[in-house]
Parts: structure tokens; C-alpha cells; sequence
């Protein structure tokens, strides 16, 4: 018996299936036996073309998924319900989850048993000294050493498309997304009319891709066809790169599960993803979730819209925060122990608040302009936890640094008008389809730099 987010988990095994009993005092208990994943057709191997088309615009198959789902032992909350929306006003299609019912808190949403979920723990084992040692070496030379369970991940996903409708995972598969807005999909004109830091989030998502793709040579199980094919190696990266979640159950583990992927992101969560030691996934509510309600999980840290705009292409307009886009020439341990980190360096949405950070790294780089040995006396009260000091040096030097948050402001502004301008008269959503999102996500910025300069108090300017 296992204690999962408030709720009983109860798993039984007997020989060669798998029965799942799950019981909670907030529902019935249920009983499913978990069938083998089915496959719909025969057909060579090889025959990915002819089974599943990746084309951005190709559609979802999303009935055939959930009666795959339903099939192999995947259960839903009464009321769980999956729900499309266009993507920019575009044929795309993003698919979300949703209640039609009530649902009390600590309630289970959806459970996935191991057998349906896609685990990189099992495709390295399964694909063990199948791939030659040079490949991983060059992988691990160009920084990715970190990154071996997704690439993995990504040659299992490779290798069932190839099988096509023989695929355990056929009907999973052809249910997802072919379209993506994150920065592995962005052009080079759309990391030219981002903020500085955006732009590099997003290259570094292009440059993971690239080296990632490296790796497909000296791979026996794939055929020519399939390591040639750019596209359907970046749509393979794009599955496991926005799918994917450690499991955080003490294996290491990295996975898809099936059905819990269709929970999109928000700042105020609803539901939570966990794992038992078995690999089996539960979902459940974090509260009361009211009927007509959206069932979102946390992707990141909320306060960091720029990294969920670059690996999972889309911004979050509830975010109460984004980084205040200070960036040093360099940053010293000094900047470091001050608290300079881009989750901590925070200007506030909808209050214009400023975080302690940000301002005591403004008041050390002016005095630093100035006077070093004041400069050292406030960086040594920080260190010391002097807070009397601390705060009588804030209050002596608030014209420095409000001067410098004004001039910070009044700089990105103007940069960010500039990015707007080029993104508008330089560019067209047919050439560049993410441009759209990325205008929002850049107006979303300006107006949090306008409600810091507002309720700081700042001089207007002709930005406002």
C-alpha cells in the first residue's frame, strides 16, 4: 500500500497481468485489468510515411487515442474530459484537459499503468550496446551528458514510428501535436525580435536539437529513411522535450505517460503527476476543482514565462512575474551571493512590485561606480545578515539606485519598441507562423516593466 497526495494506492499483482485497484474515501474503487496495448494493422517496417504524417498541419487523432487509452487500462475521473483549441488563430490544434463535474480535493484524475507509458529507463535498456560508444561520446564532449535519457527517449519514439499501426503505440502517437512554437521550431528572424535572454533560451533549444541530432548515426535499428528525416527527428525531440517528466520516484526516470500529457500548464495548479515505485502514474487534485474547470499542472516556475516560451512554445499570462532582464557583462560570485539569479531577480505583473534582490543588486553595481569601499561595506552587511545596515545603506542611496532602475527601464523599453518595430514591418505570420506569440509575449513584457516604473513611482516616459 502506498501513500500517493493525500490519497490510498493500492497496486496487486498476479503472474503475467497487471490488476490495479486504487481506493479512495472521495470515490468508489475501481478495478481494471490491464490488457496489452493493442496494434491495428500490419504493415513493413519502415512504413512511417504511410501511417503517420508529421506535417504541421496533419490532424489529431484523438477518438482512436482515447479508446487506445481505455483499452489498455488508462482511467479517468468521471467528468475528465479532453477539449481542442485553435493555436493563433491557425488549423492547429491544442488538446487540453477539463471537468464537466465537481471534483473534491485529493481525488484521483487518471491513472496510467506502466505499460502504457513511455519510460527512458526502459529504452535504455532496451536499446543497451546497441549504439556505438563513439556516438555517445561525441553526445556527452558537447555538454549533453545530462541529456542521455531523453535521447534515448527519442530513439524509442523513432523506432515505434517506424513500426507504424504494429506499434504498441500507434494511436498515441498519431494523436499528438505536429505543430510546436517553441524555440527548437522558431526561424532565425524570431530569435532577432526577442529580448536578449529569450533569444538565447531559445538557441540554446535549436543548438540541443542540432547536437541531439548528431547522434542518429551509428544506429543499427533505424533504417536510412528515418535518419535522414530532419523533420520527424526534430518532431520526436519536440514529443519527448514538452511531454516528458521526471518521475521523481527514486528510479532516475524520465517519461511520457499517455492521457497525464494533456494537462496544460498553469501558475495556480490544480492537479499534481506522481509515480510509484512500479512506474505507474497518478494524477489528482490539489483542491476542490469546480466544474467547467480547466485540470492544469505546473510545468516550471511560474515566474519564468521565458523558459516556458522557449521549451514549450507558449507564454502564461498568469504568471505574477517575470525576470527584470538585468543583464551583467559578468557575473561575479559577489552578484551570486547577492541573490542575482534569473528566478529571483523579479518584476512583479500586476503589482509593479520590485524583489529584494533587484534592488539590493542595483544598490551594489552603484556604489561599485562610485565608492568600493562602501560597495564592500553593504555586500559585507548582506553576508553577515546585517539587516539594520542593510537597510539604513538602502534608504541613504534610494536616488542611486532608483536612478539606475529607471535608466535599466527606460533602456529595455526602447530596445523592446525597436524588436516590436521589426517584428511587425520586418517579418509576416506566413514566413515566421510563431511571430504572433512571440509579439505577445513581448507586449506582455512591456506592460510588467510599465507597472514597475508606476508603482515605483519612476518619471514617465514616452513609452506609457
Amino acid at each position: 500500500m502506498k501513500r500517493m497526495l493525500g490519497i490510498t494506492a493500492v497496486v496487486y499483482y498476479h503472474s503475467a497481468e497487471n490488476t490495479w485497484a486504487f481506493t479512495s474515501t472521495l470515490r468508489p474503487s475501481k478495478i481494471v485489468t490491464t490488457r496489452p496495448l493493442p496494434s491495428t494493422a500490419t504493415t513493413s517496417l519502415h512504413q512511417y510515411a504511410a501511417t503517420i504524417n508529421i506535417a504541421e498541419d496533419a490532424p489529431r487523432d484523438i477518438p482512436s487515442f482515447e479508446e487506445w487509452a481505455s483499452y489498455g487500462g488508462i482511467q479517468k475521473a468521471d467528468g475528465f474530459q479532453l477539449i481542442s483549441n485553435q493555436v493563433d488563430n491557425a488549423d492547429y490544434l491544442d488538446i487540453s484537459a477539463m471537468t464537466t463535474q465537481d471534483i473534491p480535493a485529493s481525488t484521483p484524475v487518471v491513472y496510467v499503468p506502466s505499460e502504457c507509458i513511455l519510460s527512458a529507463n526502459a529504452a535504455m535498456q532496451e536499446f543497451a550496446g546497441c549504439i556505438e560508444n563513439d556516438v555517445l561520446d561525441l553526445l556527452k564532449a558537447n555538454g549533453y551528458g545530462t541529456e542521455m535519457r531523453q535521447y534515448y527517449l527519442i530513439l524509442k519514439i523513432l523506432s515505434e514510428v517506424e513500426k507504424g499501426t504494429e506499434s504498441p503505440w500507434y494511436q498515441y502517437l498519431n494523436s499528438l501535436p505536429r505543430y510546436y512554437s517553441n524555440g527548437a521550431s522558431m526561424t532565425v528572424f524570431c530569435y532577432s525580435v526577442v529580448p536578449p535572454l529569450v533569444s538565447r533560451l531559445c538557441k540554446d533549444e535549436r543548438a540541443r536539437l542540432k547536437n541531439l541530432n548528431m547522434g542518429k548515426r551509428g544506429i543499427p535499428f533505424l533504417s536510412n529513411d528515418t535518419k535522414g528525416n530532419d523533420e520527424l527527428w526534430k518532431w520526436a525531440y519536440q514529443v519527448v522535450y514538452t511531454r516528458g517528466f521526471e518521475t521523481e520516484n527514486g528510479t532516475g526516470d524520465y517519461c511520457i505517460a499517455p492521457m497525464a500529457d494533456m494537462f496544460n500548464h498553469a501558475t495556480e495548479a490544480n492537479v499534481a503527476l506522481a509515480y510509484d515505485e512500479y512506474g505507474n502514474c497518478y494524477v489528482q487534485t490539489l483542491g476542490d476543482v469546480p466544474a467547467n474547470s480547466p485540470l492544469c499542472m505546473s510545468y516550471g516556475d511560474p515566474t519564468n514565462p521565458s523558459f516556458l516560451l522557449s521549451r514549450y512554445g507558449f507564454l502564461d499570462m498568469s504568471s505574477p512575474a517575470t525576470f527584470c532582464k538585468i543583464l551583467p557583462s559578468h557575473v561575479s560570485e559577489e552578484l551570486k551571493n547577492l541573490g542575482y539569479a534569473h528566478n529571483n531577480m523579479l518584476f512583479y505583473k500586476d503589482t509593479g512590485d520590485v524583489s529584494e534582490a533587484v534592488w539590493d543588486i542595483l544598490l551594489y553595481m552603484g556604489l561599485g561606480e562610485t565608492d568600493a569601499s562602501l560597495q564592500r561595506q553593504f555586500y559585507d552587511a548582506h553576508m553577515h545578515a546585517d539587516f539594520a545596515t542593510k537597510a539604513a545603506m538602502h534608504e541613504q542611496y534610494y536616488p542611486v539606485t532608483a536612478a539606475k532602475l529607471a535608466e535599466h527601464i527606460d533602456t529595455f523599453l526602447g530596445d523592446l519598441q525597436e524588436l516590436q518595430e521589426k517584428g511587425q514591418y520586418g517579418g509576416n505570420a506566413v514566413e515566421h507562423p510563431r511571430l504572433p506569440l512571440i509579439m505577445r509575449h513581448n507586449e506582455f513584457v512591456r506592460n510588467t516593466f510599465l507597472a514597475v516604473r508606476s508603482a515605483q513611482g519612476l518619471e514617465q516616459n514616452t513609452y506609457a
